[in-house]
């Protein structure tokens, strides 16, 4: 099984709480039967998505000459597809940052989200979907509480990533590991994060069986 590690955090772990969950996550697949790979959208060269990227493409069918961020853009365009492509299981890190996710995690997301690549339009104009045959994991943390009634419509991290990967792109979810409330009440964030490495570690484990039903 061929798994894919999108990491979206780049403070250390001692500090952001999704950092913590990745590490706990990789640590918990070392030396299992599954090949892991790291995509990490802060160490990786992602110039942001705009119009040099349909510039780029217009170059590529006339034969212009581009410009630099124009050809990291196809490159780093071309590298994110290709590591989705490679993938049985989609793991993300990330956290929920200003009701969000990191603008660096969205560019990654800008890169795959390609029709005729994640999803397509048939002959009536309906989407289909491009990727039901893989699975995502989302490992996210938020240091206030989004999971009451009142505050969940605000809560636009976890719920973008489900419509994204699994409304849009077909994907499967088979875990979902959320930590929060640390921030919100710090004389119990040590339980509440201790609680959630532990969902991950568990999360690792569900994968590693899953790996060798494969």
């Amino acid at each position: 099984m061929n798994v894919l590690v999108v990491k979206a955090n780049n403070r250390p772990a001692t500090e952001g709480i999704s950092s913590k969950m990745y590490e706990t996550f990789m640590a918990s697949l070392e030396g299992k039967d599954v090949n892991v790979t790291t995509y990490d959208v802060y160490e990786e060269d992602t110039p942001y998505f705009g119009q040099e990227l349909f510039n780029a493409f217009g170059k590529v069918q006339t034969g212009e000459e581009l410009t630099d961020v124009e050809s990291r853009l196809l490159a780093a365009k071309q590298k994110a597809m290709d590591v989705i492509t490679a993938a049985d299981v989609v793991v993300f890190a990330f956290p929920l940052w200003n009701l969000t996710i990191p603008a660096k995690l969205q560019t990654f997301i800008d890169y795959v989200y390609t029709a005729g690549f994640a999803f397509k339009y048939d002959e009536n104009g309906n989407m289909v979907q491009l990727m039901p045959d893989k699975k995502a994991i989302f490992l996210s943390a938020r240091g206030g509480i989004y999971s009451t009634p009142e505050t969940a419509p605000m809560e636009m991290a976890v719920t973008y990533m489900r419509n994204v990967f699994g409304g849009v792109f077909g994907m499967k979810i088979i875990d979902e590991v959320i930590i929060e409330g640390h921030n919100a009440m710090p004389d119990k964030a040590q339980e509440i994060i201790s609680a959630g490495l532990e969902e991950v570690k568990a999360s690792a484990q569900r994968l590693v069986e899953l790996a060798a039903k494969a």
